[in-house]
C-alpha cells in the first residue's frame, strides 16, 4: 500500500547485498505513481540505464526496439542488481528485464503486477509494521529514552499512525525537530486535528494524504467512485454484496472495481469476498467528498442493505418472530439472503460490529426509521450473545429515533427491549418502568401479542426479584392474552414460563405438567428456541425430582437446540444445569467438563455469572 516503505526497504536491501553483484547496481524511478502523473516510458528508462552503464547518449539508438536490443546485449554475461522502483504496470517493466541469466531485477509497485508473476517473478507483499516494530522504528529515529519515557502515549501514536512507516516517519521528524515536546503532546495533536493534516510532512513525498492521492488518481472513474463511497461505510470491513449495494451497482461490476482497488493496494481482501481498509486510507477516502445528495443516497443504500439483510437473517434464526413493516428498499440495493438458519447465524456473527455501527450511523445521518428498525432486528441476536450494555445504548437511540419518526410501534418495541436489557443487568426500577410502558403502549395499539410478550418479560423480572406469586399471576395473564390473539407460539412460551416459575418456587410436578406440553407444542410449531427453553425446564424439574438420567437426556437435547439457535448465554445456563445433573448422578468428571464449558462461554462473553461458575469449579 502507499507509504508502507517499499522503496526504502528495496534500497536498504540492495546495499546489503551489493557484494553479490560484482558488475554493480542500477536504479531507476519509473514514476508509476508520481505527483506528475506521468509514468516514465520504457524507452526512456532504458536510455537512462544504458547511460548509467557508461554508454554515451549519442551511441544510444532512438528506435525503441534497437535500444532494447542494445540494453540486453550490454547486460549479457554481467551480474548486476537492477532496481526498478515505483512501477505502474507489468508492461512498463517487461522491456527492462534482461534477456539472459545473471542479473537480478527487483521491482517495487503499488500494483500487484500479476502479469510479471505469471512470467515467473516472485511476489512479496509488504504489510504495515507490527506494534513492536513500530515502537522500534520510533526508538531508532528519536531515541529509546523518548519512547521509554511515555509508553502509553507512544502506543497512542503508533495506533494513530496505523503502524504505517510513512506516518511514523512524519511523527518522528516532528519529534526530532522539537525534542522538548513529550510524546503525549504529539498524540494530542493527532487527536485534535485531522489525522491526515497532522501527518503532513510539508512536501508531497512526506504527506500521507498526497502519497495516497497518487494511487487514487490512477484509478478508473468508476473505481474511484467506489473508493470514495467505501469511505462512507460504517463497519470494520465490507462484503462484496454490501459494497455493490453501497454503490448501487451489480455485484459483477463491484467485484471488478474491488479487484482494481485490491490490485492497487488501497484495500485488502483478507477473506474471500470481504474487504478492509487501512485506517488512514479509510480516512483519506472519507475526505474525498462527493456531493451531499450522492453521499445521502449512498448512506441510505448502505443502511437498507444491512436492514433488509439482517431482517431476513433474523427471520431464519427465530421460531417465534414478529414482523415489522419496513419501508420500500432503495433502488440498487440487493440484500444478502442466507439459505438456512445456520448460514443466517454465520452472517449475523460476521456482520455484528457493522450492524451495531449502522444503527449509530442511521441516527447520525437522520434515518430514524432505519435506526429503530435495525436496532429491533438485531436485538435478539445481541441478547443471545449477552450484549446487554450495547443493547441499552442501541435501544435508547432506537427509542429516540422512533419518537422523532412519530412511530408508536417503534417506541413500544424499544421500551420492551430496554426493559429486557435492564432486567439482565439488574436495573430493576428501570426494567419495570420500560416493560410496563411497553405493555401500555401495546394495549393502546390493540396489539395483544405485544402485550403478552411484555407480560412474559415482566414475569421474568419478578422471578429475579424472588416474587414468585406475582410472576405466576402475570404468566397466567399472559396466557389469556395470547389466547385472545390466537397466538399459539405465544401461548406455548407463556406456558413454559409458567412451568419454569413453578420450578423456581419448588413445585416440580406442576413444571412437568406445563413444560412437557409446551415443549411438544413448540416442536410442532417449529419454534426451536422456545423448545430449547421448555426442555431445559423439564430437565430442571426431573433433576430436582431425582430422575437424573432423564434430566441429563433433556439437558443434552437442549444443548443441541441452543447451539442451533446461537443462543450462547442460554447454552451456558444449560451446560451448568447439565453439570449439576451429572454431579447428582455420581459422575463428577463429566460434571466438571460441563461446568468448564459453561464457564468458558461466559468468560468469553464477559458475563457477570462467570465468577459463580469459577467458584463452583474450584469447590468441586
Amino acid at each position: 500500500m502507499p507509504g508502507v516503505g517499499k522503496s526504502a526497504l528495496a534500497v536498504h536491501w540492495a546495499h546489503q547485498v551489493a557484494d553479490r553483484f560484482p558488475a554493480g547496481q542500477l536504479y531507476v524511478n519509473l514514476r508509476g505513481f508520481d505527483p506528475s502523473g506521468s509514468p516514465l516510458p520504457p524507452e526512456q528508462a532504458i536510455h537512462r540505464l544504458l547511460f548509467a552503464l557508461g554508454i554515451p547518449s549519442e551511441r544510444i539508438p532512438s528506435d525503441v526496439d534497437a535500444t532494447a536490443s542494445m540494453y540486453r546485449s550490454v547486460l549479457a554475461g554481467r551480474r548486476l542488481l537492477i532496481l526498478l522502483d515505483n512501477a505502474r504496470d507489468a508492461a512498463q517493466v517487461r522491456p527492462l528485464v534482461p534477456g539472459s541469466p545473471g542479473c537480478l531485477v527487483l521491482v517495487t509497485s503499488r500494483h500487484a503486477l500479476t502479469g510479471l508473476v505469471a512470467d515467473g517473478a516472485r511476489q512479496l507483499d509488504l504489510e504495515v509494521l507490527s506494534v513492536g516494530e513500530a515502537r522500534e522504528f520510533l526508538a531508532r529515529r528519536i531515541g529509546p529514552e523518548w519512547v521509554a519515557a511515555a509508553p502509553d502515549a507512544v502506543a497512542d501514536l503508533v495506533a494513530a499512525c496505523g503502524r504505517l512507516p510513512l506516518a511514523l516517519a512524519v511523527v518522528a521528524a516532528r519529534a526530532a525537530a522539537r525534542p522538548a515536546l513529550p510524546p503525549s503532546s504529539l498524540a494530542a495533536e493527532l487527536h485534535e486535528r485531522s489525522r491526515l493534516d497532522a501527518l503532513d510532512g510539508g512536501d508531497p513525498a512526506t504527506s500521507v494524504s498526497a502519497v495516497f492521492s497518487w494511487s487514487y488518481r490512477q484509478l478508473s472513474p468508476e473505481t474511484a467512485r467506489m473508493f470514495r463511497l467505501l469511505g462512507l461505510h460504517c463497519g470494520p470491513d465490507v462484503s462484496l454484496a454490501a459494497a455493490a449495494s453501497l454503490a448501487g451497482i451489480s455485484r459483477d461490476r463491484a467485484r471488478k472495481q474491488l479487484a482494481e482497488l485490491h490490485s492497487s493496494h488501497l484495500i485488502v481482501e483478507y477473506a474471500a469476498g470481504r474487504y478492509a481498509f487501512h485506517d488512514l486510507v479509510r480516512t483519506y477516502a472519507a475526505h474525498l467528498a462527493d456531493t451531499e445528495p450522492e453521499r445521502h443516497a449512498a448512506t441510505q443504500r448502505m443502511l437498507d442493505h444491512y436492514l433488509h439483510s439482517a431482517y431476513g437473517a433474523d427471520r431464519l434464526t427465530k421460531g417465534y418472530w414478529r414482523p415489522i413493516a419496513l419501508d420500500p428498499i432503495a433502488s440498487g440495493v440487493e440484500p444478502e439472503v442466507p439459505a438456512d438458519s445456520s448460514l443466517a447465524l454465520d452472517w449475523l456473527a460476521a456482520e455484528e460490529q457493522t450492524l451495531v455501527a449502522a444503527v449509530h450511523r442511521a441516527v447520525a445521518a437522520g434515518f430514524d426509521s432505519q435506526a429503530w428498525q435495525l436496532a429491533r432486528t438485531i436485538e435478539e441476536f445481541l441478547h443471545r450473545r449477552g450484549r446487554w450494555r450495547d443493547l441499552i445504548v442501541l435501544q435508547t437511540e432506537a427509542l429516540d429515533a422512533a419518537q422523532r419518526a412519530g412511530d408508536p410501534t417503534g417506541v413500544a418495541f424499544a421500551h420492551g427491549s430496554l426493559g429486557v436489557a435492564c432486567n439482565n443487568l439488574g436495573r430493576d426500577d428501570q426494567a419495570e418502568r420500560h416493560l410496563r410502558t411497553a405493555h401500555d403502549l401495546w394495549a393502546e395499539l390493540g396489539d395483544a401479542t405485544g402485550r403478552g410478550i411484555a407480560l412474559l418479560n415482566l414475569g421474568e423480572l419478578f422471578v429475579r426479584l424472588g416474587d414468585y406469586p406475582a410472576a405466576l399471576r402475570i404468566d397466567r395473564e399472559a396466557i389469556t392474552v395470547f389466547e385472545s390473539a390466537d397466538d399459539r407460539a405465544g401461548q406455548a412460551r407463556a406456558l413454559n414460563n409458567l412451568g419454569w416459575h413453578h420450578a423456581l418456587a419448588g413445585e416440580y410436578r406442576a413444571t412437568l405438567e406445563h413444560c412437557e406440553h409446551a415443549a411438544n407444542l413448540l416442536r410442532t410449531i417449529g419454534d426451536r428456541a422456545g423448545e430449547a427453553y421448555a426442555w431445559d425446564s423439564v430437565g430442571y424439574a426431573c433433576h430436582h425430582l431425582g430422575d437424573h438420567q432423564k434430566a441429563i437426556s433433556c439437558y443434552e437435547r437442549t444443548v443441541g437446540l441452543s447451539r442451533d439457535t446461537g443462543d450462547l448465554a442460554f447454552q451456558a445456563v444449560v451446560l451448568d444445569h447439565l453439570g449439576d445433573a451429572h454431579a447428582a448422578a455420581g459422575e463428577p468428571a463429566t460434571a466438571h467438563d460441563r461446568w468448564q464449558q459453561a464457564a468458558d462461554i461466559l468468560e468469553d462473553m464477559h458475563h457477570p455469572d462467570a465468577e459463580q461458575l469459577r467458584d463452583k469449579l474450584a469447590t468441586h
